[in-house]
């Protein structure tokens, strides 16, 4: 079978369960070793080489799992990062966050500064890495509760090339334990009240505690309440968020840093999908 032939037999079967072809060039491309979609096109009279782990990949797209679990990369901006299931898939309302947060930051620092920044629930690392390419004199730590999904930090710290350390821990647990005094805080932490709310794909293969805001995991709270634990001096914060968190977010600060200066910013959907926080 050629893999022109693979391709449209494989869209045709799966057409119904929202297989798209980019997905099955993607798969092919990453299993013949091709650089780029472009040499899918160029050896589309080729055979297919790996058959049998092609047409596996493409009943694990039929049930719903999402193509980056499947060839285990994700990307950001423009790496491409290593993930499986034990972390979110880094998705472009994070790489709208890095934006925005490299136009914000010089309102308050000189980011040339070797300044000391936390990344908080880190998963892939993806944050870590962008802002530690943008500002590599940053001090950038990153955290996560799971010590599985630091593991896959871990591998895209050293993928990138990128001197960030990594803490297990809670929020800001794992900082106030080591006496850090930190002046950034990024953090994507979970922030989906219902499950149900959340695409299929979402809800059945990405890990949940990464995703649901519940009275016990909420990230926001632990970070606000213990803010002065880490605040010596002024402290900037940037949050990935939902839009129905803004008045929960808004009574946060009010109760923990009532003269702080903030803003929430819309993403290119015009949805509600950022919090910045300066607290001097």
């Amino acid at each position: 079978m050629t893999i022109q032939e693979a391709i449209r037999k494989a869209y045709n079967e799966g057409k119904q369960d929202g297989i798209l072809p980019l997905e099955l060039r993607t798969l092919i491309m990453k299993n013949e070793g091709f650089s780029s979609q472009i040499d899918v096109f160029s050896h589309q009279n080729d055979s297919l080489k790996n058959e049998n782990l092609f047409w596996e990949q493409v009943a694990r797209l039929k049930k719903g799992e999402p193509l980056e679990y499947i060839v285990n990369e994700a990307s950001f901006l423009h790496h491409r990062l290593f993930v499986d299931s034990r972390v979110l898939i880094p998705r472009g309302e994070s790489e709208e966050l890095i934006a925005n947060l490299s136009e914000i930051i010089s309102d308050y620092y000189e980011p040339r500064n070797y300044l000391v920044c936390a990344d908080i629930g880190t998963g892939s690392g993806a944050l870590a890495i962008a802002l530690k390419e943008l500002f590599p004199n940053w001090l950038i730590t990153a955290s996560d509760l799971s010590r599985e999904a630091l593991e896959v930090a871990r591998i895209n710290f050293a993928k990138e090339k990128m001197g960030i350390s990594t803490l297990e821990g809670d929020a800001l647990t794992p900082f106030i334990e080591k006496n850090m005094a930190l002046d950034i805080i990024v953090s994507n932490p979970p922030y989906i009240r219902d499950l149900n709310d959340a695409q299929a794909s979402v809800y059945n293969y990405e890990p949940k505690t990464a995703l649901l805001l519940s009275e016990e995991n909420n990230v926001y709270h632990k970070i606000f309440s213990n803010l002065q634990r880490v605040k010596k001096g002024s402290i900037f914060l940037a949050f990935e968020i939902s839009p129905d968190l803004e008045e929960m977010l808004k009574e946060e600060i009010k109760i923990y840093v009532p003269h702080a200066e903030y803003r929430f910013v819309k993403d290119l959907n015009g949805l509600l999908r950022f919090l910045f926080v300066y607290v001097a």
